[in-house]
């Protein structure tokens, strides 16, 4: 009897794993398949209930960190996100303490900071993006190659 039980349970991770499409679920499915397996072999219950575990969170700390890598190395950065590392021209000169400072980014006017405290950067110097903090973009001096 008890191994229509890890059937039922792996059924149900794989509808909660079809549903959430989140990776959080696949990895107690796996388990419950090898408990399934230890149970058609007539393991004991809790010997069935130490492989369920065993095999779910090993899978769980040794692949998923692999697996979202894999995943997210295919998504497209958009929006914000996207500014991280554009180039920019300095527009109105950036001053931390004065709190003024405009970039060029794209085409778009951005309210801009340094990312250095203290530094100013004059107006036509070319930045790079570091983050975005609300409507305003942190950047830096880009560093200007000699040849």
């Amino acid at each position: 009897m008890l191994p229509i039980y890890w059937l039922i349970a792996l059924v149900v991770f794989l509808v909660i794993e079809i549903v959430t499409l989140g990776l959080a679920t696949i990895w107690f499915a796996a388990g419950a398949l090898a408990a399934f397996a230890a149970s058609m072999l007539n393991a004991p219950f809790g010997v069935q209930l130490v492989i369920f575990f065993t095999v779910s969170f090993l899978l769980l700390i040794f692949t998923r960190p692999l697996v979202q890598k894999r995943l997210n190395e295919s998504r497209m950065k958009t929006n914000v996100n996207s500014m991280v590392g554009r180039e920019g021209k300095v527009i109105e000169a950036i001053d931390n303490f004065n709190e003024t400072g405009k970039v060029l980014i794209n085409g778009m006017e951005w309210t801009a900071r340094s990312v250095t405290e203290g530094a100013q950067i004059p107006v036509g110097s070319k930045v790079v993006v570091e983050k975005v903090q609300g409507v305003k973009v942190l950047v830096r001096l880009q560093e200007t190659k000699q040849l």
